[in-house]
């Protein structure tokens, strides 16, 4: 019955600073978006409704980043904590081992993995998709395409517009078209009719042309030919909309993974490279994985870290953060251009850490002392302290006044206690 306390304390503990965590990145990633909301409310006429709708469908893209970060920051924070208040101590007073205190961190662990994981295969793509729908919507009933009748229109990008006539809102009859999309050599296209379609696939606006000609002429301007259609198309660049059309492309990050093996598939059978889709198809596995590690290495961090205080714990959390992603992209990238092989390019971040974690725990499990873990991790804390201390304007005669000069020979494994406890009373004393 103790023990069963004792794991729901620590998982309300890890809760509690976990939804915290994720609320708070969540908002700090939100701010990206805000003017680009903004601008669509001023220019576009969006209404509170479809506000609350792109911040929904935005929602899954954040939350695959900011739930495997909530993880380490709550798990750190909890045991540091635990560590700070003696609660650790009186843990194993009550002969529980670290593998039987880890019991609820790894339920919590698996609880957002199995979030995680349903976010990056089945939210992501939804919202995704659900957004580039909500933003074509708006690219087309809030644009204005004003093609009037014998009237040259210069509203869109590289083409001029003539029609003889316009039959409703879609239709256009004995149409001229000057296209310069490719300014080397520029095309003259004639139509009988033209009907403006929207294509959501292609996020565009476009003129389905029949029964015309295309006049076009070479790169070198020597040759000159005259090609008939029955059918054409024409994509419309609407004005002002490049954003928009940008933020709602889907790319492979997006697809659902039956997209991603077709998409492997289809272009395995055309044989172009496949290398980007089958490392965008690993990390929908790989990313939340992540969840179980961080909540098993955030403990002994935690524990470990105690001297420095919580803003020390979150500073060494930030740090294995950047250097999990900066190797997770660099991993990602040597898979994509097949220096790695692909699917495994995304887990190599992640079998390190497994192996620290087997590392530390077995340490943690047998009581033995951390030494090189430890003086590294007393090196870090020494770093912070004094860059905080800086940060606090304290005048250099007053820190060395009062600290000892701080000894890094070899034969030395911890910081000097003292030193500590100097700078940890000037920091409270400048609080």
């Amino acid at each position: 019955m103790p023990i069963k306390i004792i794991d729901r304390y620590i998982i309300r503990e890890l809760t509690k600073i976990f939804l915290i965590s994720v609320g708070f990145l969540t908002m700090v990633l939100y701010l990206d978006k805000f003017l680009f909301i903004a601008e669509m409310i001023v220019n576009r006429g969006v209404t509170i409704l479809e506000i609350i709708q792109i911040m929904t469908y935005i929602s899954p893209s954040f939350l695959a980043i900011t739930i495997p970060i909530s993880v380490l920051f709550s798990s750190v924070a909890t045991f540091n904590q635990f560590s700070e208040s003696n609660e650790w101590v009186a843990m194993k007073t009550c002969h529980l081992s670290f593998l039987q205190i880890m019991r609820p961190v790894i339920f919590f662990s698996m609880l957002t993995y199995f979030l995680a994981a349903s976010i990056m295969i089945y939210a992501l793509p939804w919202g995704n998709l659900a957004y580039k729908q909500l933003i074509f919507k708006i690219i087309k009933n809030r644009t204005n395409i004003d093609i009037k009748s014998n009237i040259f229109n210069y509203s869109f990008k590289n083409l001029v517009i003539l029609a003889n006539n316009r039959e409703g809102e879609s239709k256009l009859t004995d149409v001229f078209i000057a296209d310069s999309t490719q300014s080397k050599s520029p095309k003259i296209i004639n139509a009988k009719t033209a009907l403006i379609t929207p294509n959501i696939e292609l996020l565009k606006i476009q003129l389905e042309l029949k029964d015309g000609t295309i006049h076009d002429t070479n790169d070198s301007q020597n040759e000159y030919q005259i090609i008939k259609f029955s059918g054409y198309e024409i994509n419309l660049n609407i004005p002002n909309t490049e954003r928009l059309e940008k933020d709602a492309l889907l790319g492979n990050r997006e697809l659902s993974i039956s997209q991603l093996i077709n998409q492997i598939n289809e272009f395995k059978e055309k044989g172009l490279p496949i290398n980007t889709a089958m490392v965008e198809l690993s990390k929908k596995f790989a990313i939340p994985f992540t969840c179980l590690l961080f909540g098993l290495l955030g403990a002994p961090i935690g524990v470990k870290s105690n001297r420095s205080g919580k803003s020390g714990s979150i500073a060494i959390s930030i740090l294995i953060i950047v250097i999990y992603y900066t190797s997770l992209i660099f991993m990602q990238n040597m898979g994509k251009i097949g220096k790695i092989e692909p699917f495994i390019s995304v887990w190599i971040p992640n079998i390190v850490i497994l192996g620290i974690i087997i590392y530390t725990s077995f340490k943690m499990q047998k009581d033995l002392p951390f030494t090189f873990t430890r003086s590294l991790f007393d090196r870090l804390i020494t770093i912070y302290i004094t860059l905080k201390i800086i940060f606090l304007n304290f005048s250099p005669k007053s820190l060395h006044k009062d600290i000892p000069p701080l000894k890094y020979g070899s034969n030395r494994k911890t910081i000097d206690e003292n030193t500590r406890k100097i700078l940890q009373r000037k920091i409270k004393n400048s609080k």
